[in-house]
């Protein structure tokens, strides 16, 4: 038994370092989404603007869109919303997913900060960002003309993102159309 407690240290000291060793080449802000290849969850909900009209998901498909869940309470949003507002100048399609919010305060968010959003769709109780996955605002996922899910960013897209995750893939989607 003397023996064994010499060595036993030892092992737990090697088997934590491997452990380690396979943990840093893994990067913290990538959370896998399951919906990576998956057509975007079907929907039923309202317009941001309208409280009559309603939107599904066949609004989504016909060419590559970011669809962008957003929120006024989102002080990250108010960082990204910059850079949607370039992406939609520049001709990328933007959708938005007001989430968790109160319409009046999204509408005017929209009104002092610009709308990049072709529209936004409301979704007051969440349930949508639940079919979705979303761990909160923002996240952005990139959809191809058929309404299939190609990427998934949680946090903001600034233009280095933009570049690095996002800009050769909806490129490539926008010529597969």
């Amino acid at each position: 038994m003397g023996r064994l407690t010499l060595f036993l240290p030892v092992v737990f000291f090697i088997g934590l370092t491997i452990i380690l060793l396979f943990g840093l080449d893994k990067n913290p802000t990538d959370l896998p989404s399951a919906l990576v290849g998956e057509p975007f969850p079907e929907f039923d909900l309202f317009y941001l603007k309208s409280e009559q009209d309603k939107v599904d998901r066949s609004e989504l498909l016909g060419e590559a869109t970011l669809v962008n869940v957003w929120a006024t309470w989102c002080y990250a949003c108010r960082i990204e919303h910059a850079m949607l507002n370039q992406l939609s100048e520049q001709g990328v399609r933007v959708v938005g997913l007001n989430y968790k919010d109160k319409r009046q305060d999204a509408l005017q968010w929209l009104q002092q900060r610009g709308d990049p959003y072709e529209f936004s769709v409301f979704d007051v109780d969440g349930l949508l960002g639940i079919d979705l996955g979303v761990y909160g605002a923002p996240e952005t996922f990139l959809l191809d003309a058929e309404g299939v899910i190609h990427h998934r960013r949680v946090g903001v897209i600034d233009e280095r993102v933009w570049a690095a995750e996002f800009a050769q893939v909806y490129q490539q989607l926008r010529a597969d159309k």
